[in-house]
């Protein structure tokens, strides 16, 4: 590497680390714990890099940035924070930021990204202002995470947020995808628009379609599940998205399944594919950020003590139980699990049996076992599907064995949820970690009959 880079951070270390690497690599540092400093340097024409924390004794480095675009266009900017959160990531994009980094961050990564800044002139997408953080339409972003999925995941979003692209967010259910898409709005210059999430009974009739495009004013659509739309329905996606001009709503989709082998298999249309395919955000299950796990739980718990909640934390012990769980439900099993450890505890501080009462009638993802001397029910499976095809005497069964098979699964899995929700349908939903309209849609498609009861278990 070549040229002059300014650090500005008020660690120490940090500051230390930084000018070794740096000045190893080749390149002149000079080094600041104050913003003041960092912008005469900038006002006086040296550096051709900067590095900067956020959070300054004298004042807030993301804040400077129109100030350093100002006075040395094309100067890049590599922001490093502390405050891990979505807002940062987009607030460093929006402020015109070459790049951002959460600390602690990884030195090689940093380097690569410093030398990258050194050796290309600066192209920032111009993007409007948001509104002050704490007019954020929502408030608290429940998007949460430090690790390196989750500040991707950030990048990617501050990225395309104010692009036209079709986004497609993948994910299991429960990592919060509908959040992400929400967060893609809010944060985009469609926000004083309508946000829409659209079932496959808003699709329904001739003017179906045509309706939530009206009620979408040009603002986000989002289709909710969009993989477990019959073929009728994507049929009226496709033919509403094909009427699309100027003016149109952004349009978004979730899926908890990969939808190209549903593609290849038949089970989803080719030209649906492409058209929701502009952008594909995929979302970390909790088990491929397992850091984060802290994090989250805390989160959780001080929201609780904001809704009136009294003050709780975890023991270490509990902690460490919470973290090596595989949460098949991934984060709306985890915040369900610390809403009920925030009541049901009996100290300030929640002990590791605790959890372990909680997290005993929440089995982990795998292994599942069937009723036959513990045997895993993929085996038990297995044996069934075997003796159904031997059944056939060397002849195929019926076309459309795939969708009968799981019609067979869900529909007691669907009624055993609801007999141990007691009839609840957003408890059950929950419990099954799948969308409450998607649970109300399999209900009625599988004629599943639900019955109220006044215990809960």
């Amino acid at each position: 590497m070549d040229g002059t880079v300014l650090v500005a951070d008020d660690d120490r270390t940090i500051r230390t680390v930084l000018t070794q690497a740096l000045t190893r690599a080749g390149c002149k540092v000079h080094a600041t714990s104050s913003l003041v400093t960092l912008m005469r340097w900038v006002e006086e024409g040296k550096g051709d890099l900067v590095i900067s924390d956020v959070i300054m004794p004298d004042g807030n480095g993301i804040e400077q940035l129109p100030r350093i675009g100002t006075a040395r266009p094309g100067l890049p900017v590599i922001v490093i924070s502390a405050q891990n959160t979505i807002m940062t990531a987009i607030q460093a994009a929006e402020a015109e930021a070459y790049d951002y980094l959460p600390k602690p961050f990884d030195l090689p990564d940093l380097m690569k990204r410093a030398a990258r800044a050194l050796e290309v002139k600066r192209r920032a997408m111009v993007l409007p202002k948001v509104a002050p953080e704490g007019e954020q339409r929502g408030g608290d972003l429940p998007l949460v995470g430090r690790t390196p999925a989750m500040q991707a995941l950030y990048r990617l979003v501050a990225k395309v947020m104010n692009t036209t692209l079709p986004v497609l967010i993948v994910g299991e259910s429960g990592t919060g995808k509908s959040l992400i898409a929400k967060a893609i709005h809010d944060f985009s210059d469609r926000r004083g628009r309508p946000f829409v999430t659209v079932t496959a009974a808003d699709l329904q009739g001739v003017e179906g379609p045509s309706q939530v495009l009206a009620r979408a004013k040009g603002g986000s659509i989002l289709l909710d599940e969009v993989g477990d739309l019959a073929e009728d329905a994507q049929a009226r996606v496709v033919r509403m998205l094909d009427t699309l001009g100027d003016g149109a709503p952004r349009v978004m989709a979730t899926s908890r399944s990969d939808l190209g082998p549903r593609m290849e298999a038949g089970r989803f249309r080719e030209d649906l594919f492409y058209r929701l395919g502009g952008v594909t955000i995929a979302v970390p299950s909790l088990r491929e950020r397992v850091d984060d796990i802290p994090l989250l739980a805390e989160h959780f718990l001080a929201r609780a003590e904001k809704e009136g909640a009294p003050l709780r934390r975890l023991s270490p012990g509990a902690l460490d139980l919470v973290r090596s769980y595989s949460w098949p439900g991934n984060v709306r099993q985890l915040e369900n699990a610390i809403r009920r450890l925030v009541v049901t505890a009996a100290e300030e501080e929640i002990a590791k049996g605790e959890v372990e009462s909680v997290l005993g009638n929440q089995p982990a993802m795998e292994p599942l076992r069937g009723g036959d001397g513990g045997e895993r029910l993929t085996t038990a499976v297995a044996k069934h599907l075997r003796r159904y095809f031997d059944l056939h005497g060397g002849v195929l069964p019926p076309a459309g064995l795939y969708d009968r098979i799981l019609r067979e699964v869900e529909i007691p899995l669907i009624e055993i949820a609801l007999d141990a929700t007691a009839g609840n349908q957003a408890r059950c939903a929950d419990l099954l970690g799948i969308n409450r309209n998607t649970l109300r849609k399999k209900i009625t498609d599988l004629d599943i009959r639900v019955t109220r009861r006044r215990k809960l278990m």
